[in-house]
């Protein structure tokens, strides 16, 4: 079976969570209705959230996994600075502790592969990190072989601070 069957639309209305889920009822009082608010406008997404940052659920995700929404999927990934000096991509850190992959004009994704590729072949990598760039690996070639699924580079928009700017151009 190939990951990537399940990116077709499905009938009906699109799932909140990636993992099986179902509807509860809570009472809670207004500072706590107030606070998971200020962490995301749908409660049920500040409760996974501040679940996922705080709970053991966070040790148990894959080093690199699919995240979907509706007919398309970005790669998120347990953040590691290896990844960024090995390959030169950069990570967007995401609420949860995770990160999305972004990289500039110059990088594609076939010299993506080629970068996790050689990184691979590093004796010095650590397990934590060889994790990662499996799954990433795993997550790419997948893609690539599927009849299903076009590997298309976006753009995101990326806020830089002057002074992270020019301690990286140092």
């Amino acid at each position: 079976m190939r990951p990537f069957t399940s990116l077709a639309p499905r009938r009906g209305r699109p799932r909140k969570f990636p993992a099986p889920s179902r509807a509860v009822t809570l009472t809670l009082p207004e500072d706590v209705l107030a606070s998971l608010s200020a962490v995301d406008a749908d409660l049920s997404r500040a409760v996974v959230r501040v679940a996922q940052t705080t709970g053991p659920a966070r040790a148990a995700r894959p080093p690199a996994e699919l995240v979907k929404f509706g007919g398309r999927a970005v790669i998120v990934v347990n953040a590691t600075r290896t990844l960024e000096r090995q390959t030169g991509v950069l990570l967007i850190p995401l609420s949860d502790g995770r990160a999305l992959i972004s990289f500039d004009e110059t990088m594609t994704v076939a010299r993506l592969e080629l970068g996790i590729e050689d990184a691979l072949e590093d004796h010095l990598l650590t397990p934590v990190d060889r994790r990662v760039f499996t799954a990433i690996r795993e997550i790419l070639k997948s893609a690539r072989r599927s009849d299903n699924v076009t590997l298309r580079q976006r753009n995101i928009i990326v806020l830089e601070s002057q002074r992270a700017r020019r301690r990286r151009s140092k």
